[in-house]
């Protein structure tokens, strides 16, 4: 859901391959703990109340998520999204083999995540979503939510470098309620969250639909911001 490296490129170049790949894992791995965790939390304490379990849910996602992205963007960018490193990858701002890298880290820290906060609330551990989440209005939010949150990245490392943590966290927490999908925005949480049959689950049947328009509406960021923040005389 995250940052990138270009606007830390500096301290980039300290870390090796290794550290960059468990900077995602360990980030990709809390930021699930956050999701799936508050919306546990939210959904006990909300008394049948749905939306108050979202706004939990949407508090603690986006503050969590400005958090991990100042902790673990000088190490590897903060990406902790696929789509977020396809976008860099397109734009050769990582090398292939290292997005490659940068994608099986992102998975397996969101299943570690997801696995963490069943521990936490006394949930089995491994489960399968039953939560149904069909139909072109929600595949037609994640692709809006994934084309907002390259928007809010490529921005802010074209005008405000400094202020991309709190951006895309303040981006994620107001996608959570302007989308009728709540605003996934990344395949790895949406992968991981079809194993958790809780308040933030998807049903692996209505997965695809949202990584497809995941990649295709950060893909259409990519090219409609590489135009439009390329200045006259570049």
């Amino acid at each position: 859901m995250t940052g990138a490296d270009a606007s830390l490129e500096p301290p980039l170049r300290r870390y090796g391959a290794g550290r960059r790949l468990a900077a995602e894992v360990l980030g990709a791995a809390l930021l699930l703990a956050m999701v799936v965790g508050s919306g546990i939390m939210g959904e006990r304490l909300a008394g049948g109340n749905a939306a108050i379990a979202l706004l939990g849910n949407t508090l603690a996602t986006g503050a969590g998520l400005m958090v991990l992205i100042t902790v673990f963007g000088p190490v590897s960018g903060a990406h902790f999204n696929p789509v977020v490193t396809l976008a860099f990858a397109v734009r050769r701002e990582i090398s292939l083999r290292l997005a490659a890298g940068y994608l099986a880290a992102q998975v397996v820290g969101a299943m570690a995540g997801v696995f963490a906060a069943h521990a936490m609330f006394a949930e089995p551990l491994w489960q399968v979503s039953g939560k149904l989440r069909d139909g072109p209005g929600q595949a037609f939010s994640e692709f809006v939510a994934a084309f907002g949150l390259l928007a809010t990245i490529l921005g802010c490392l074209r005008f405000r470098p400094d202020f991309t943590p709190a951006a895309v966290g303040l981006y994620i927490a107001s996608a959570y309620w302007f989308t009728a999908s709540t605003s996934f925005a990344n395949p790895a949480v949406t992968l991981a969250r079809s194993f958790s049959d809780t308040f933030a689950g998807i049903a692996p049947a209505s997965a695809p639909a949202f990584v497809a328009a995941q990649a295709l509406g950060a893909l259409t960021a990519v090219g409609v911001f590489g135009w439009l923040f390329r200045s006259e005389d570049a």
